[in-house]
């Protein structure tokens, strides 16, 4: 029967590492900053979430909407997501009002499922992949006509860095200006096919859960550190500025140097903040030495470390730099963490060498890597995690 008709939709999404960071809010509720940013997005082969939305008018309206996340039922009756989901069904509403022969979809609770490819909460950005998933299969469940400059606007209100994984290759978010954040949006600034050559190391110093919630330490940030002002009034605007065209010019060192002066802006505004706040630790900054030591080594800037709301160590690099960066780090913390690629590390030597005193810190604190590069932006995909008949996928 038609009304046992489950409708499906899937998609996956990429994760985003903001290279100038979004700390704080102008408007809680709207999910506004205080401050552009911009990110690079990496590849989904590596980092991605997976998520299938479905409706059905034989979905029973006393449990409305659900969320299964990496096999976990998960809330989702918060402002940030019921945000997302009645935008959505306002704009499928508005299409159906037009077309009477439209299924009335927006009227049926939705059956969401989704999965991480990689550790949640733990400062690997999986509330951006995980809600621009969310609003992007919605989206294609409800057939809406949206522009993804569109969609970032729904999606930012989930998760501010979201509105960026909408996006493949290097993605600016648009603080705007409006108070009712319509100008807030995430826009295209190169395509991934326009420097395709860079690259990312990740170290994974910590898969736990973070101590303080990056919506928290925005808010404490925003009330208490001395230094927030000067950060969104001077330093990021101008980082911006380089930022962009460094990438338009293709320009690694200027691009490494913006990369790793915010980061530590950032991290400083976390530190100046009243109780303060600590992201990274001793093996981040170990992390951090170490890519001091393998551009001093270079005798140029062949390496870019970043931070976001987590201990785990971002290290960008250019193709042609992966003997000095990854054989360094290869040939350090070699077969004892996972995650290497054979066809990545054959064949490179470990040029450079580090400090003792580092090497055992990360030895003791990596417990993984993930090497992946710059990627596209969602993807339709036909792999559904909810069946034909409505329940979930069996894997």
């Amino acid at each position: 029967m038609a009304a046992d008709k489950v409708y499906r939709a899937s998609t996956t999404a990429p994760v985003n590492i903001a290279v100038v960071k979004y700390w704080g809010k102008r408007d809680a509720s709207l999910n506004l900053p205080t401050n552009s940013s911009l990110s690079v997005t990496l590849s989904q082969a590596d980092l991605r979430t997976l998520t299938t939305a479905s409706c059905s008018a034989s979905f029973p309206a006393s449990v409305g909407d659900s969320l299964l996340l990496n096999g976990e039922p998960s809330d989702i009756s918060g402002a940030r997501v019921q945000a997302c989901f009645r935008e959505l069904r306002t704009r499928r509403a508005a299409l159906e009002a037009q077309d009477s022969s439209l299924p009335p979809l927006s009227t049926y609770p939705l059956r969401l499922v989704s999965e991480n490819n990689f550790p949640t909460a733990a400062g690997l950005a999986s509330s951006a992949a995980g809600f621009a998933a969310l609003v992007r299969a919605i989206a294609n469940l409800y057939e809406l006509p949206a522009s993804p400059s569109e969609l970032s606007l729904i999606a930012r209100q989930g998760s501010g860095s979201a509105c960026r994984s909408l996006f493949g290759g290097y993605v600016a978010w648009r603080m705007g200006s409006r108070a009712d954040g319509t100008d807030s949006m995430a826009d295209q600034v190169a395509e991934a096919s326009h420097w395709p050559e860079m690259r990312a190391l990740i170290l994974v110093v910590s898969a736990s859960k973070k101590g303080v919630s990056s919506t928290s330490g925005m808010q404490q940030t925003v009330a208490t550190s001395g230094l927030f002002q000067e950060r969104i009034s001077t330093v990021v605007p101008r980082n911006m500025a380089t930022m962009e065209k460094a990438i338009q010019d293709r320009d690694f060192a200027s691009f490494a140097e913006v990369t790793m002066r915010d980061s530590n802006s950032f991290h400083a505004t976390c530190a100046d903040t009243y109780p303060p706040i600590f992201y990274m630790n001793d093996v981040s900054r170990a992390a951090i030495r170490a890519v001091e030591a393998i551009n001093a080594e270079a005798g140029r800037t062949v390496a870019a470390y970043t931070f976001d709301a987590g201990p785990n160590a971002v290290i960008y690099y250019l193709e042609a730099d992966a003997e000095a960066v990854v054989g360094t780090f290869y040939h350090v913390l070699g077969g004892a963490v996972d995650g290497w690629k054979d066809d990545k590390i054959k064949g490179l030597k470990p040029t450079m060498s580090l400090d003792g005193g580092l090497v055992s810190i990360l030895q003791a604190g990596v417990s993984r890597v993930i090497l992946t590069g710059v990627g596209e932006g969602p993807v339709k995909t036909e792999e559904c995690l909810v069946a034909e008949d409505g329940s979930v996928a069996k894997r």
